[in-house]
């Protein structure tokens, strides 16, 4: 190899160094590199979804806002239970009684204000299966749960999805290196380093929010909605060092 291409090659590397590694690859007339780094996404189907479910009420005092919170609340329980939702899949997310903030009711009715000094709030997460997610919604609302529709999509094995998108990553790392090597008239050698990079995961968000006051009578007769499960994207970024001849 010419003195300038050994050069052109030293900088290339000396350029990808400047972001910390784990292992040190020192360029030199017996070790010649070739550094990397880019990205790539991995696509799979939802399985998995988690549906957040809550529900508002009030009263005209403590007492009576509690006593309606207390019925919403265990009528939601019990529609999930009879629908099959296992105990385990549910997780309360919060739950507050107290008086109604002055600022909250400036559209209301004076009648309004009188019936609603105090209001109950409580919200659950209800993990199931993705086909499941329509379903788990209809029955919460219908049982009273009139500030609901939070989905967040996942997929099961989200390690393995975020595998793919490494191996993805990394085949594309070497078809740059390659292309770099024979920009430089050399040969593209084996890998000698490689990380992965992988981004914090965040779920898929799907909002659909009910906030009708009471489940009413008709509902009850109205089909759950049209829910359709999306893809999840899995992203890495690797860096990847190969040796050139």
């Amino acid at each position: 190899m010419s003195t300038r291409l050994q050069s052109l090659v030293a900088i290339l590397f000396a350029a990808t160094a400047i972001s910390s590694h784990a292992q040190q690859i020192t360029v030199s007339k017996e070790n010649r590199t070739i550094a990397v780094t880019t990205s790539a996404d991995a696509n799979a189907p939802a399985d998995t979804v988690t549906v957040q479910i809550g529900f508002i009420v009030y009263g005209t005092d403590h007492d009576s806002a509690y006593a309606s919170g207390s019925k919403t609340s265990n009528a939601i329980a019990s529609a999930l239970k009879d629908a099959g939702i296992p105990p385990d899949a549910i997780e309360s997310e919060a739950q507050n009684i107290a008086p109604v903030p002055q600022f909250g009711n400036q559209e209301w009715t004076p009648e309004e204000k009188v019936e609603r000094k105090f209001q109950v709030t409580q919200s659950w997460n209800v993990k199931t299966a993705a086909a499941n997610g329509a379903k788990v919604l209809d029955v919460a609302i219908k049982a009273g749960a009139n500030q609901s529709g939070q989905m967040s999509w996942s997929v099961a094995d989200m390690d393995g999805l975020q595998a793919k998108a490494a191996k993805l990553a990394l085949e594309r790392a070497r078809q740059i290196a390659q292309q770099m090597a024979g920009g430089l008239s050399a040969t593209l050698g084996p890998l000698v380093y490689a990380s992965n990079e992988a981004p914090a995961r965040e779920p898929h968000p799907f909002g659909v929010m009910s906030r009708a006051m009471a489940a009413a009578p008709m509902a009850q007769k109205v089909e759950p909605l049209s829910v359709s499960a999306p893809k999840v994207t899995a992203s890495a970024t690797v860096y990847a060092v190969f040796s050139i001849q």
